[in-house]
This record gives C-alpha cells, sequence and structure tokens, in this order.
C-alpha cells in the first residue's frame, strides 16, 4: 500500500486549511496513496502563540468534517484528518479517519497532553485501532510518541502495521534553521521517531506543518529504523511511499514482558 505524509503551512483559517486539505489531498490521490495523514490539530490550526486561531464552533468543525468527507470520497483516498473536536464533556484534539468513500471510521483523542496543554483540550481516555484496505493502524497525537513510547506499543501488540504521528514543532518566527534531517544536533523529535519504529519493529509516519524554523520533518521510518522519506525543511509538499506490512512484524513489542512490570 501506498502512504502518504501532508507537510501543509500552518492554515489562516478553516476555509484555507480546507484548501490545503483538498489540494494535498489530490496530490497524495495523483501519486496512487491510498491514505494521507496530515498535522495535528489542522482545523482549526495549532494554537500556537503566535498565531491567531479562527475561533472554532461545533457547527464550524462538523461542517469542515462533511467537507473533509466529500474530498475523500471524491479523490477515493483515506485521510487522517486531525482537528478540535466537541463532545459534551468538552474540547478534544483528536484525529479523525475518513475512508475513502467519505465514511467517518472514528477517531483518536490525543490522551497524553503536553503540560502547555492543559487549559486548551480535555485528555482523552480511550486508544484505537483503525484498518483500511487490510492495513491496520493506530494514531499517537505529539507529546505522545515523542514522550509516551507506551503508546506506539499498544497499537504495534495490536497488530498495527504503523503508527501515524500527527504533530506540530516548530515556528515561522524565531528558532533555528535545521538543514539535515536527524542531525546530532537537531532537536530530538527526530531521533524518536527512528526509535519509536525500531523498538517496536513497525513502520512509524510523523507528519508536522511546513515552517521556516521547523523542529521536525514529516517522516515515514521503516520498521528497522531506517527513513524511506523525509519531507525538506521549510518545503509545503507530499511525501509518498509504498510500505510491505509483512515487514511490520512487530517482533520486539510482543516481546515485551509486561508481566514484570504488572507484577511491580
Amino acid at each position: 500500500m501506498k502512504i502518504a505524509i501532508a507537510s501543509p503551512p500552518f492554515p489562516k483559517s478553516i476555509a484555507d486549511g480546507l484548501y490545503w486539505l483538498e489540494k494535498m489531498t489530490k496530490e497524495a490521490a495523483v501519486k496512487q496513496a491510498s491514505l494521507v495523514c496530515f498535522p495535528e490539530s489542522f482545523i482549526p490550526g495549532y494554537p500556537l502563540p503566535e498565531l491567531s486561531i479562527e475561533e472554532t464552533s461545533p457547527e464550524k468543525l462538523t461542517d469542515a468534517l462533511n467537507t473533509a468527507s466529500a474530498i475523500a470520497a471524491a479523490n477515493n483516498i483515506t485521510i487522517i484528518l486531525p482537528m478540535d473536536w466537541y463532545t459534551d464533556k468538552g474540547k478534544f484534539n483528536i484525529a479523525h479517519v475518513i475512508d475513502n468513500t467519505g465514511k467517518v471510521l472514528g477517531y483518536q483523542a490525543k490522551n497524553q497532553l503536553d503540560p502547555s496543554e492543559d487549559t486548551l483540550w480535555l485528555p482523552g481516555t480511550d486508544r484505537h485501532i483503525f484498518e483500511v484496505d487490510g492495513l491496520k493502524f493506530g494514531i499517537v497525537i505529539c507529546h505522545e510518541g515523542f514522550r509516551y513510547p507506551e503508546t506506539v506499543r499498544w497499537a504495534a501488540r495490536r497488530d498495527a502495521a504503523i503508527v501515524f504521528h500527527p504533530h506540530c514543532s516548530g515556528s515561522d518566527v524565531s528558532g533555528t534553521e535545521l538543514t539535515e534531517f536527524r542531525d546530532k544536533n537537531n532537536p530530538y523529535y527526530e531521533q524518536a521517531t527512528m526509535m519509536r519504529a525500531l523498538e517496536n519493529t513497525i513502520y512509524f509516519a510523523s507528519s508536522n506543518y511546513t515552517s521556516r524554523f521547523s523542529e521536525s520533518a514529516s517522516c515515514i521510518i521503516a520498521p528497522d529504523g531506517s527513513c524511506l522519506a523525509n519531507q525538506p525543511y521549510g518545503k509545503v509538499g507530499v511525501i509518498v511511499v509504498d510500505i510491505d506490512s509483512a515487514k511490520a512484524t512487530a517482533l520486539l513489542a510482543n516481546r515485551f514482558k509486561h508481566e514484570a512490570l504488572d507484577a511491580v
């Protein structure tokens, strides 16, 4: 199966986000990808301090999801669409899975919030495995994949061949301009993506926004920890890779002796 990872700019509004969603989904579909993943909180946009994010409502977000469903169906492609989302409990940071017919299969909420996000969203409480065209996958969102490796192992031990990792790291205002993927002087994030794949023997696919001062590149990592593709820093685009789920054995994940820890 061919999978795609999108690296869009920070959206200026919900409408702008939907513009980039359609544009990049079409690009992924033309490249014959079966699935495309977007960055964290793509609709309405991750609330970086430097940005003015459009105020949301349940109605606005439902309308955006309906538009996204139409885009998925029109391009015959599954979309992983991270959004803010309201329930009767409050607002969550989630990632919807929309199949190639436009049907919403469900969503994964961000369970492990960064401390800076405690006032923005409520933490989710459940984890899910999704399946599209025979490919089983999990989703971990930003902080979870970087600092809570247990979330990735949970999916790997439940037959996920790949874990998708929508995230946000970087700025258009300040920071260091990175030049080489996984350079020893880069922030640790790219090394973490390698480890999430390698320590579980599965694929790991990470989607970030394009920004001038990116702290991590969008990338797709193989079960042996090698990088199959990464998006150049500062360049908007879509990377597409053909993955072989048979190589995602979850060998190391399944050898984990959780009983030893449970007994402590």
